[in-house]
C-alpha cells in the first residue's frame, strides 16, 4: 500500500480522542478519515481539525466512508460486539480497546465470527504488551535466566475513581490489565481467582469496596497477586515484580528522573494511564498500522480478549461470594494457536 492507511475511529471520548490525536500527529503511514460518536457536536468538532476527515453519529456509516481501510474501536464496551461484527462483514482489520466484549458469551460470538472469516482481523488494545518496561520483563522471563517464575506481585493504583465507578469495575476495568499481562508474561492461562476485601479506605466513595487483593492461580503453578486501589490519592501507579527460582525483577518504580532540592528528593508520579502509558499506546498503534500495511494482524488476539473476559467473570463471582472461583475456558481454536 503506497498511500496512508485510512482509519475510522469509533468512539471519541478520552481514549478515542487521544487515538485520533496520536494517528494524526505521531503515527507514520496512517491517517484518520472518519470518526464516529453519539455526541454529534463533539465528533463534528474533532473531524473539523483533520483535513479530509468525515464526522458520523453511526459507526456503520463511518466504516462505509470513502478511504477506510481499518477501524479503531474506542467506544464503551457494550457497543464493541456490534462494531466488530460490522467490521468483519467488511473484512476490515480492527484495533479494539479493551474489553473485547464485556462478557465471555459475547467474546465467544466474536471468536466464532472471526473464525468464519478464516483469518485474524482483531488486535485487542492491551497496551502494556507494548510498554518498554513490560517488554524488558517479558524478555527476561522468556530467557529463563532466573529460572521458573513463582510469583508476580502487582500493584494497580489510581489517584481517584470517577463517580460512575462500581466495585465490579475494579475487576472488569482495572485488574483486567493485570490479567492479560500475567497471561502474556508467564505464557500460562489463569485457572482460578480469589478476592480478599479489607475494610474500605476512608477515601473510597460510599458503596465502593476499595481497595481489594486479587489472587490469580495459573496453569503453570505460578501465583499472581494484584493490589487494586483506585482511590489511593497520590497518582497513577502500576508495578509488577516477578519472583523466580533464581532471582527477581521489578518494573514500574518510575525512577527515570529523581530530583533533589530544598532538602528533599523525589520524582513525579503520573496522574493517569494516558500519561503513564503514552509511549506504549504510540508503539501499539504504530505496530498495528505497520502490520496491516504488510497484510497481517498481530498482537493480542480475540482469544486473549475472550480469556480476559472469562477470568474477569470468575473474578467478579469471587468478589461477590468470597469463594475461590475456577475459570472455565473453551479449547483454544487453531486460528489463535
Amino acid at each position: 500500500m503506497s498511500r496512508p492507511l485510512g482509519i475510522a475511529v469509533i468512539g471519541t471520548g478520552k481514549m478515542g480522542a487521544d487515538h485520533v490525536r496520536r494517528i494524526d500527529e505521531t503515527v507514520n503511514g496512517a491517517c484518520v478519515v472518519a470518526v464516529a460518536d453519539l455526541d454529534a457536536e463533539r465528533v463534528k468538532d474533532l473531524a473539523s481539525r483533520i483535513e479530509g476527515c468525515t464526522a458520523h453519529t453511526d459507526p456503520v456509516a463511518a466504516m462505509a466512508a470513502p478511504g477506510v481501510d481499518a477501524v479503531l474501536i474506542a467506544s464503551p464496551g457494550p457497543a464493541h460486539e456490534g462494531a466488530l461484527l460490522e467490521a468483519f462483514a467488511r473484512d476490515l482489520p480492527v484495533l479494539c480497546e479493551k474489553p473485547l466484549t464485556p462478557d465471555s458469551a459475547g467474546a465467544l460470538r466474536v471468536l466464532e465470527a472471526e473464525q468464519r472469516l478464516g483469518h485474524r482481523r482483531v488486535q485487542v488494545g492491551f497496551m502494556r504488551r507494548y510498554d518498554a518496561e513490560y517488554l524488558r520483563l517479558k524478555s527476561l522471563l522468556d530467557s529463563g535466566e532466573f529460572g521458573r517464575p513463582l510469583f508476580l506481585h502487582c500493584r494497580h493504583r489510581n489517584a481517584s475513581s470517577p463517580s460512575f465507578f462500581t466495585t465490579r469495575m475494579l475487576i472488569n476495568d482495572s485488574v483486567v490489565h493485570e490479567v492479560d499481562a500475567a497471561r502474556w508474561l508467564l505464557g500460562q492461562e489463569i485457572t482460578a481467582v480469589s478476592v480478599l476485601r479489607p475494610t474500605p479506605s476512608s477515601a473510597a466513595p460510599e458503596g465502593l469496596q476499595d481497595p481489594q487483593l486479587v489472587l490469580l492461580e495459573t496453569s503453570g503453578g505460578a501465583i499472581v497477586d494484584v493490589e487494586i486501589f483506585v482511590n489511593c490519592g497520590f497518582g497513577y501507579q502500576v508495578q509488577c515484580e516477578a519472583v523466580c527460582e533464581e532471582g527477581s525483577a521489578r518494573i514500574g518504580d518510575g525512577h527515570e528522573m529523581v530530583t533533589q532540592a530544598a532538602g528533599r528528593w523525589g520524582g513525579e508520579i503520573p496522574q493517569d494511564y494516558v500519561v503513564r502509558f503514552a509511549d506504549a499506546y504510540d508503539r501499539q498503534v504504530q505496530r498495528w498500522v505497520e502490520a496491516i500495511r504488510l497484510g497481517r494482524v498481530e498482537g493480542p488476539s480475540s482469544w486473549d480478549g475472550y480469556a480476559a473476559a472469562a477470568v474477569c467473570e470468575a473474578g467478579v463471582r469471587a468478589q461477590e461470594t468470597g469463594v475461590r472461583t475456577t475459570v472455565e475456558l473453551i479449547g483454544k481454536p487453531a486460528l489463535y494457536r
